[in-house]
């Protein structure tokens, strides 16, 4: 039921863009603003430009000044192409830039005749490493780049500041080949175990304490990508002692370097049990929960994302997260502009919220209403998340009243849910909610019931409509006056309000009608003797006939006079049918008497829906209550929403209570296509009152039959 968030090679905010931004940033960018005045335009002109610059770089491999000068424009110039024109790098790499720029990863040999000093040093190599690095961004020239033996040598740039010197080249230098190392690596699972091998992960690790920030922020960014899914390159970041400096970066007042500080934490817990305790260990859990608060929302982002990995190791360390405050801010990420981080935040609560005792923590701290919202999103990892948290809070029973309070029962069965997990879990949701309405909770609800506001007196019937046991259904909405809120709320001018209404009533009714089926359909035959079908408009001992459309039907007055009062009253009143042997029976058609008479004779009989209301009609007439029974209900079945207003009148011109009922059981079930009608309020408005009778008879009697089943 749990989806946990997907975490990033290197990134976890839009993957390319942030790999590109970091090449381009800092001092060496501004140093490229030379070159801008390159242009774009004209394939050919740019064709010849590109070989012009890679042709620079096959011949001008020495320390001459003139060739440094020359091999430095060029990679700054095939850096600017790839930089402005991503279309461009296929260019590049078509004419024969990859290996002329590997070239220019090491310094020239040095020979007697050279000059003392070393012109541009450092400068070629970090252009070449930059240029690289961006012609890596697409993943089809990262094998080639690493094939052509780009890795040692970037590996090697990693370590320039060996010799002592702490210069501003060194320093833009070892930049630029962590950052190439990043995007060769990027999502290339073999390009990471390449890059253990040629024993890059000790370099960078060493780099994290780096006096310059931004050689320590790119040694990160590498170690994050290298970390990511690869469980050799975690255990040996792990055992070159990188977490102490990771956690002491997580404090950094700069906000790239915590980002990627946290990132590489992130990857290294990431479904590695052992490294997610070691790291607990060393002391990562309050700063993490310290960048909840960042002003980066990355770093809030990937924060939340890591307690919730936390989270998962085990009960204490749940509580552990919440008893040093991080359940305010996570609250806080979850009504963020920022989709993302909103989800990561919602990650996190549900996490913590499979404890009880953060359960109530986090809804005392109004965690349920933004967690209720989110339910609204359009996002469907995000509203996941947000029904998983809202799982492990209806584990409380402390928290059932505030759910309830707050609309929570209604958003949850409103709600649309874009994935078949969320949908499952709502439905357990409701599920846990509906096992908790009793004892001291109901009790509350009832409480709330009784002096609340209005608003939420509604909404506790409402719920309570949905989740209550039978046998409290007396209690709840006939003792304690909940079936008023549901009936008001029918009443209403509102249509939402008379839908929750309508929706809960018919819950209700379904309910009550497990236990007791108040008239849901035609009881059995009352125990009588039927002379039987051989003797139906059967001349043989008949003692009076009827003329029914000028037809003559046979019958026995013992029969009739043991069917009803009707009948009773014509023979032993003081009728003129009394001694009548012919008896004339005006507007009922044959078909109809013919089936009444073989219903009195039989006790059972077979009517279509075309016969059904003549013959409701006489058996209204002559109080067969029987007979009048099943043709309610052969009529209920035909009952649609452009009839219901006439099926409605029937059961009133005839006294027809089974019909009334289902009735009133198909204007709650269909009340939403219902409320399109024109005439629908008038109907509901005229069945209020019948519809407050049949609750408080159905109500009452389903409560009197559990009690003496119990007996």
């Amino acid at each position: 039921m749990e989806q946990q968030p997907e975490r990033r090679d290197g990134r976890s905010f839009p993957e390319r863009k942030g790999q590109k931004r970091k090449l381009e940033e800092g001092e060496a960018a501004v140093e490229d603003r030379e070159i801008s005045t390159v242009s774009t335009d004209g394939g050919h002109a740019l064709l010849s430009d590109v070989a012009a610059q890679v042709s620079v770089l096959n011949s001008a491999f020495s320390w001459r000044e003139s060739d440094r000068a020359a091999a430095k424009r060029a990679t700054q110039v095939l850096a600017e192409l790839a930089k402005n024109a991503e279309d461009l790098v296929n260019m590049i790499v078509d004419e024969g830039a990859v290996p002329a720029l590997m070239t220019h990863l090491q310094a020239p040999p040095y020979s007697d005749g050279d000059l003392a000093q070393k012109p541009f040093e450092h400068e070629v190599e970090k252009g070449s490493a930059f240029a690289l690095g961006l012609l890596a961004i697409k993943p089809e020239y990262q094998k080639l780049i690493v094939d052509k033996g780009a890795l040692p040598h970037l590996v090697n740039l990693l370590k320039r500041n060996k010799d002592g010197s702490s210069c501003r080249a060194v320093n833009s230098v070892i930049r630029r080949a962590a950052d190439a190392i990043t995007n060769l690596a990027h999502e290339n699972s073999s390009i990471k175990t390449r890059v253990k091998r040629e024993g890059g992960i000790p370099p960078l690790v060493e780099l994290l304490e780096f006096s310059d920030s931004k050689v320590q922020r790119a040694a990160a960014g590498a170690l994050r990508t290298l970390a990511f899914k690869n469980d050799e390159n975690k255990n040996q970041i792990v055992e070159c002692n990188a977490l102490p400096t990771l956690i002491l970066m997580l404090g950094s007042e700069d906000a790239a370097i915590h980002y990627e500080a946290v990132g590489v934490i992130g990857n290294l817990v990431h479904s590695s049990p052992n490294i997610k305790k070691e790291v607990l260990a060393a002391g990562a859990l309050q700063p993490v929960i310290g960048l909840l608060s960042s002003c980066c929302p990355e770093s809030q982002r990937e924060a939340a994302l890591l307690l919730g990995q936390f989270a998962s190791t085990d009960s204490d360390c749940k509580v552990h997260i919440v008893q040093r405050g991080a359940v305010r801010p996570l609250i806080e990420m979850l009504q963020s502009p920022d989709v993302q981080l909103k989800e990561m935040s919602a990650f996190a609560l549900g996490r913590l919220a499979q404890d009880s005792h953060n359960q109530a923590g986090i809804a005392h701290s109004g965690g349920l209403g933004p967690l209720l919202k989110l339910l609204d999103s359009r996002n469907g990892s995000l509203q996941h998340n947000a029904a998983f948290a809202l799982y492990g809070l209806a584990d409380n029973e402390d928290n059932v009243s505030d759910f309830i309070r707050v609309g929570g029962i209604q958003k949850l069965q409103d709600g649309e849910f874009i994935v078949q997990a969320t949908k499952d879990c709502v439905s357990k949701t409701l599920k846990r909610l509906e096992e908790k309405i009793h004892g001291r909770v109901l009790r509350h609800l009832l409480y709330l019931m009784r002096i609340s506001e209005k608003s939420i007196q509604r909404r506790v019937a409402l719920a309570l409509a949905h989740l209550c046991s039978p046998e409290d259904q007396r209690t709840i909405f006939i003792d304690d006056n909940g079936l008023e809120l549901l009936l008001g709320l029918l009443g209403s001018t509102n249509i939402k309000q008379q839908l929750d209404g309508a929706a809960a009533l018919y819950k209700l009714a379904n309910k009550s009608m497990a236990l007791s089926p108040v008239d849901a359909a035609p009881p059995s035959p009352t125990q009588r003797v039927y002379l039987g079908e051989q003797y139906v408009n059967n001349a043989t001992l008949s003692d009076v006939t009827f003329l029914v459309e000028g037809r003559t039907f046979y019958a026995h007055r013992i029969c009739l006079l043991a069917s009803s009062d009707a009948f009773r009253a014509m023979f032993d009143g003081g009728y003129r049918e009394k001694d009548a042997r012919d008896i004339e029976i005006p507007n009922i058609k044959w078909e109809v008497f013919e089936l009444m008479m073989r219903f009195i004779y039989t006790g059972s009989v077979d009517i279509t829906i075309e016969i059904a209301q003549d013959l409701l009609r006489a058996a209204d007439q002559y109080l067969l209550e029987g007979l009048k029974r099943l043709c309610e209900y052969t009529i209920a079945q035909d009952i649609t929403l452009e009839n219901i207003g006439n099926m409605y009148e029937l059961s009133e011109a005839f006294h027809a209570m089974s019909l009334r009922q289902a009735c009133i059981l198909f204007i709650l079930e269909h009340f939403d296509k219902l409320s399109s009608k024109p005439w629908q309020n008038q109907l509901v408005q005229r069945t209020i009152p019948e519809i407050r009778e049949y609750f408080c008879r159905a109500l009452t009697k389903s409560t009197t039959n559990l009690q003496s089943l119990r007996l």
